[in-house]
């Protein structure tokens, strides 16, 4: 039986957590001895508007169940006040060991009516968002040799999902992010890590029916969040998690195939089954001519 996983010690930056996942993870984390940066701007689910109440109504839920948590109102998209979520973590608490970027927003129409617009306003969240807090956290966690990093992904992008073009993209962008920065990390203990969540949030308000939504509670994707910005996670995993169901998500490959004859693209055309068999898959590895 696996020991109780404790977080007593470390200081956790979640954002987003003012609702849905993000107030899951920092309420868990809470629980569980973390101190605990609630950021939360209090937007509504397409990104406009601020309210400070989401993110001080958790954090005093965190406290008055004997934790230690602070409310902050940064904006992630913004460089310095991403830069600030690190300080306010730091000079409240003395460090910062787990940055769980979880902030989100959706803009839904298809491609041909979505304005540029909401390309670059998803992005900016989901993705530059992310990058941002990261890159203010990362010489710190480098620094004392201990981090960890979890960005959010979605099925929407690596599977597709209708209408969800910039979204798609933005939360498959952050797996490429994962993949390198764990590489970088791994020799200073700074181990990053990818949740592909499945849950009734704002987000999913109007897509899922009453009784989809008592199955995908956000407290049931908390466990595998925790265990990825944990002492002993993964680097370089990502798992999809909901309705207390766990699976490993991986970009995979099948057998390299050498075409008969030369590399022409009849050549290619007629051996195309064979290239894009999914028997026998496996993760994805470089070339041999590229290692």
């Amino acid at each position: 039986m696996t020991d109780r996983i404790d977080f007593t010690g470390r200081t956790a930056i979640v954002t987003g957590a003012g609702r849905g996942l993000g107030r899951a993870y920092a309420l868990e984390l809470g629980r569980r001895g973390a101190n605990v940066v609630v950021n939360d701007p209090g937007v509504a689910s397409d990104g406009r508007g601020s309210d400070a109440s989401p993110a001080e109504q958790v954090a005093g839920e965190i406290r008055a169940a004997g934790g230690r948590a602070v409310a902050d109102m940064s904006d992630i998209t913004d460089r310095a006040q991403a830069a600030s979520i690190v300080d306010h973590a730091i000079a409240e608490y003395g460090r910062l060991d787990i940055v769980l970027n979880n902030a989100g927003i959706i803009r839904d129409r298809t491609f041909v009516k979505k304005e540029l617009d909401d390309f670059e306003a998803v992005f900016a969240v989901h993705f530059f968002g992310s990058v941002y807090v990261t890159r203010a956290a990362w010489p710190h966690l480098m620094e004392q040799n201990y981090g960890r990093v979890l960005f959010t992904t979605s099925v929407s992008g690596t599977l597709g999902s209708f209408g969800q073009a910039d979204y798609g993209s933005a939360k498959t962008a952050l797996l490429g992010l994962m993949n390198t920065l764990a590489i970088e990390g791994e020799r200073k203990n700074v181990r990053v890590n990818a949740i592909s969540p499945a849950a009734a949030t704002r987000i999913t308000d109007g897509v899922l029916s009453d009784a989809a939504k008592s199955k995908l509670a956000p407290e049931l994707v908390a466990p595998a969040a925790l265990h990825l910005v944990s002492e002993n996670a993964p680097t370089k995993v990502a798992i999809q998690a909901g309705a207390g169901q766990f699976s490993r998500v991986l970009f995979a490959q099948n057998e390299e195939i050498t075409l008969d004859g030369p590399e022409t693209v009849e050549a290619f055309a007629e051996a195309f089954d064979r290239i894009a068999a999914t028997d026998g898959l496996f993760p994805v590895r470089a070339p041999e001519s590229a290692t």
